[in-house]
Protein backbone atom coordinates (compact mmCIF):
# COMPACT_ATOMS: atom_id res chain seq x y z
CA UNK A 1 0.00 0.00 0.00
CA UNK A 2 0.99 3.50 -0.85
CA UNK A 3 2.60 5.82 2.10
CA UNK A 4 -0.46 8.32 2.68
CA UNK A 5 0.35 12.03 2.01
CA UNK A 6 0.97 13.72 5.64
CA UNK A 7 -1.13 16.65 4.20
CA UNK A 8 -4.11 14.31 4.16
CA UNK A 9 -3.50 13.47 7.84
CA UNK A 10 -4.09 16.98 8.48
CA UNK A 11 -6.89 17.61 6.44
CA UNK A 12 -8.65 14.49 7.70
CA UNK A 13 -8.06 14.91 11.43
CA UNK A 14 -10.35 15.13 14.62
CA UNK A 15 -10.22 18.70 14.75
CA UNK A 16 -11.49 19.14 11.07
CA UNK A 17 -14.31 16.80 11.86
CA UNK A 18 -15.19 18.43 14.42
CA UNK A 19 -15.43 22.35 12.83
CA UNK A 20 -17.40 20.64 10.06
CA UNK A 21 -20.03 19.19 12.23
CA UNK A 22 -20.24 22.36 14.26
CA UNK A 23 -20.40 24.55 10.76
CA UNK A 24 -23.35 21.29 9.48
CA UNK A 25 -25.05 21.79 12.77
CA UNK A 26 -25.56 25.79 12.61
CA UNK A 27 -26.74 25.61 9.07
CA UNK A 28 -28.60 23.05 9.35
CA UNK A 29 -30.48 22.90 13.26
CA UNK A 30 -29.58 19.20 13.03
CA UNK A 31 -27.79 16.90 15.41
CA UNK A 32 -24.21 15.81 14.00
CA UNK A 33 -22.32 12.29 14.88
CA UNK A 34 -18.53 12.30 14.66
CA UNK A 35 -17.30 8.47 14.27
CA UNK A 36 -14.02 6.74 13.85
CA UNK A 37 -13.83 4.56 10.64
CA UNK A 38 -10.86 2.74 10.65
CA UNK A 39 -9.69 3.79 7.31
CA UNK A 40 -6.70 5.74 7.05
CA UNK A 41 -8.32 7.65 3.99
CA UNK A 42 -11.55 8.70 5.97
CA UNK A 43 -10.63 8.41 9.37
CA UNK A 44 -13.82 10.59 10.72
CA UNK A 45 -16.93 10.41 8.97
CA UNK A 46 -19.81 12.67 10.17
CA UNK A 47 -23.47 12.19 9.86
CA UNK A 48 -27.15 12.93 10.77
CA UNK A 49 -27.78 9.41 11.40
CA UNK A 50 -27.94 8.11 15.05
CA UNK A 51 -24.48 5.78 14.76
CA UNK A 52 -25.52 1.99 15.29
CA UNK A 53 -23.86 0.01 18.94
CA UNK A 54 -21.19 -1.29 17.08
CA UNK A 55 -19.69 2.16 15.38
CA UNK A 56 -17.56 4.37 16.89
CA UNK A 57 -19.43 7.45 18.38
CA UNK A 58 -16.42 10.29 18.73
CA UNK A 59 -18.63 13.02 19.36
CA UNK A 60 -22.47 14.27 19.35
CA UNK A 61 -22.59 17.90 18.44
CA UNK A 62 -26.25 18.45 19.44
Amino acid sequence: MAQLSPLRSRLCDFDRAYALAIRIRETTGRHQFVLRTGDPIQPFRITETRPAMDEGLVLHVA
